[in-house]
């Protein structure tokens, strides 16, 4: 029996985005601007205060960085599931920053699957690309009502590739024998280590293509105008030309979403953070006395040998 550790607990944190940025731009007007700038400042912070509470509206960012495995996806479930049962369907937004080049398709069909619990529960959901949203990243920002992309941002990828490297010629000159042991026609198609059939690899061919066709009219669903075979070749654009193939409707930087968003609605930054162990707890404590003895012991060891400089210099010349 395997020993299985304990999941790490995480953190939500949800940071109110207007109060943030309105902190940050009263003290750049309170250092730049005169009493009369400042006062107009206030007011028009007032008036987009009373405008916020008009809509009565809010919008929640989250961030997803992808990997191969989509490892993030872990965090996005909790906070997705944290939206649901706190936010307004049909009245409050989601606005998803995504980043991702894809990768496991299992991993990547669940995180599509989070965004899709938005879709079905009603809220509008805006995905937003700043740098490269391909292959499974596609498949996830394909759900949201809005893709919106930078101009150099990479796009599409509608694809599917594996790659099986094969020992068994070098094992054979090593007089190394390996035996697959398998009950089913096709447990397994191809083999690292094992002599591959023309049979498995037929096989294993017509399995990617049933998860190319499978990738397919997953995106087909989700964004119906657009022409999906001109574009399911496994390429990728950047923005303007993913733009002109209907793969994204606008292009835009995530700052500027964010930005054009906050005289409007009240919007919130929702993350995760994992709880640092006890371990790590110590070595950042251990790291953050580092940093502060280190420059001290250097500024003292800097004195120490500029005095013994001086004696020197003294010594072979008195005049001095």
């Amino acid at each position: 029996m395997l020993f299985q550790l304990p999941k790490i607990p995480a953190e939500i944190h949800v940071t109110h985005l207007n109060a943030r940025v309105n902190e940050q731009r009263k003290k750049i007007i309170q250092s730049t601007a005169s009493k009369l700038e400042l006062l107009q400042f206030n007011k028009q912070l007032a008036k987009e205060a009373k405008q916020r509470k008009k809509n009565n509206q809010k919008v929640y960012i989250v961030d997803f960085n992808g990997d191969v495995q989509a490892s993030a996806v872990s965090a996005l479930r909790e906070e997705i599931t944290l939206i649901l049962s706190t936010a307004k369907a049909g009245q409050d937004r989601v606005v998803i920053r995504l980043e991702s080049p894809g990768g496991m398709v299992h991993g990547y069909g669940l995180a599509a699957a989070q965004l899709v619990r938005l879709r079905e529960a009603g809220f509008h959901v805006t995905i937003v690309v700043d740098k490269v949203a391909a292959s499974g990243g596609y498949m996830m920002a394909c759900i949201a009502n809005e893709i919106i992309a930078a101009p150099f941002a990479i796009v599409g990828s509608i694809g599917v590739v594996a790659q099986v490297p094969n020992f068994n010629r070098l094992l054979r000159e090593h007089h190394v024998d390996f035996e697959l042991y398998t009950a089913g026609q096709y447990k397994r198609t191809v083999t690292m280590f094992g002599e591959n059939t023309q049979e498995g690899k037929d096989k294993f061919e017509q399995e990617l293509q049933q998860t190319h066709t499978l990738f397919k009219h997953f995106v087909e669903k989700y964004r119906p105008k657009l022409n999906v075979e001109k574009v399911a070749t496994g390429e990728h654009w950047y923005g303007q030309d993913a733009l002109e193939l209907n793969l994204i409707d606008e292009l835009q930087t995530s700052d500027e979403v964010i930005l054009k968003l906050l005289p409007q609605y009240d919007v919130y930054l929702i993350s995760t953070r994992r709880k640092p162990t006890l371990g790590e707890k110590l070595g950042l404590q251990a790291a953050q006395i580092a940093d502060q003895l280190i420059p001290a012991m250097m500024n003292k060891l800097t004195d120490v040998l500029t005095k013994v400089n001086q004696s020197q210099v003294q010594l072979r010349d008195p005049k001095l």
